[in-house]
């Protein structure tokens, strides 16, 4: 951690080239880019493609609020498209009906560690000529039939938020395999600058200045906060080996419970457990039910808050926060799974240090307030 400081460069130096050489040897991407937050590479993503004012791109109305909001920034028009309830992620089988004529991008979400259904988002975005980037916050260690999650779009971007399975405080990274837009994203996110200041140290004129061929933003990452992502990044595997051990406690303690309903698995994915989301579901999930089950979740995330159990729901649903529906005139039932997953979704601890005893106590009082779940 003193190496940035002894060195003298702060600022998208030495070390950020490490912690991004590192994480295209992890993920297996072409290209990874070192920002802010993933904010900033989602927003850096669109705005590389050139995505714009009057722009539409298609964006699961069950995730954090960042994927919507990126297209608000650029001047595009959010189209919600309902999520499947039982991935939580992106409805592929709605997808289709959301596009028009204005239809630039589709942003599928990798939630909670788990991939979106990919294959039928890129035989559309081909069919459609439309833009695919990937918001892999959660994705860490996430595969899909193999290919980690943010290499298979036209852009992958990630999380390093605290609660995050590698985290710098905050910080982001963008990955592609395209070399052009690659080179777009690196300018955007410093000025707008032709070369970075390293670049032009490191070379035989360094006193010269670079040009800037874009507007661009100040998103770029600083030493200190790679020098932490970087260090993380020696023990990656280990990271996500302890998290799906985690996870596969949790699935073996709570497997037979009727009342709730643990993650999705299948082959094809490989879930790298960022949290570890499960439906509340005491009575079946319809939009006649989801009001009391909501009451009887959240009485029953008070009591496990008095035993010193900390659980949140999942995320929430965009379309019912106010901004967006009050802007585009939304009601909680235009997107009905993604206000059940709103509404009774509930996450459970897990992360990195998690002790066996720590998991055992979170797994015995679940199972001990099984009587408030059950019908």
């Amino acid at each position: 951690m003193l190496g940035p400081l002894e060195s003298g460069w702060l600022v998208q130096g030495p070390k950020v080239r490490e912690f991004e050489q590192k994480w295209s040897s992890f993920t297996g991407a072409t290209h990874s880019i070192a920002v802010t937050s993933c904010t900033s590479a989602l927003h850096l993503s669109l705005a590389a493609l050139g995505f714009g004012p009057g722009d539409e791109a298609i964006v699961p109305a069950f995730t954090w609020i960042s994927t919507a909001n990126v297209v608000e920034h650029l001047g595009g028009k959010v189209v919600f498209c309902d999520v499947d309830l039982e991935t939580f992620n992106l409805d592929v089988r709605q997808v289709e009906s959301k596009i028009t004529g204005r239809t630039k991008a589709i942003l599928p979400v990798h939630l909670f560690g788990l991939a979106a259904d990919m294959d039928p988002i890129v035989e559309l975005a081909r069919k459609h000529n439309l833009w695919i980037v990937e918001d892999a916050a959660c994705g860490f260690g996430s595969k899909y039939q193999g290919s980690h999650v943010g290499t298979i779009g036209d852009a992958g971007c990630f999380s390093f938020h605290p609660r995050k399975a590698i985290t710098t405080g905050e910080g982001g990274m963008v990955t592609t395999n395209d070399d052009s837009l690659a080179e777009k994203i690196r300018r955007l996110r410093d000025h707008g600058a032709a070369m970075t200041d390293l670049h032009r140290h490191l070379g035989a004129r360094p006193y010269l200045l670079a040009d800037h061929p874009d507007a661009g933003y100040n998103q770029r990452m600083t030493d200190l906060q790679a020098a932490l992502g970087a260090a993380q990044m020696d023990r990656a595997s280990d990271i996500v080996c302890e998290r799906q051990t985690l996870a596969k406690r949790y699935d073996e303690a709570f497997a037979k419970l009727e009342w709730m309903r643990i993650p999705f698995e299948h082959d094809d994915y490989e879930h790298g457990y960022q949290s570890y989301p499960c439906l509340f579901m005491p009575e079946e999930v319809n939009p006649t039910t989801v009001e009391g089950i909501n009451s009887r979740r959240n009485e029953w995330m008070d009591v496990l808050q008095k035993k010193g159990i900390s659980t949140r729901p999942a995320t929430h649903a965009v379309h019912m926060l106010s901004f967006y529906r009050e802007k585009y005139q939304l009601s909680p039932d235009d997107f009905p799974n993604a206000r059940a997953a709103d509404q009774c979704s509930i996450s459970l601890p897990l992360f990195h240090g998690m002790k066996k005893s720590e998991q055992d106590f979170v797994i015995e009082k679940v199972l001990e307030t099984e009587f408030l779940c059950a019908e």
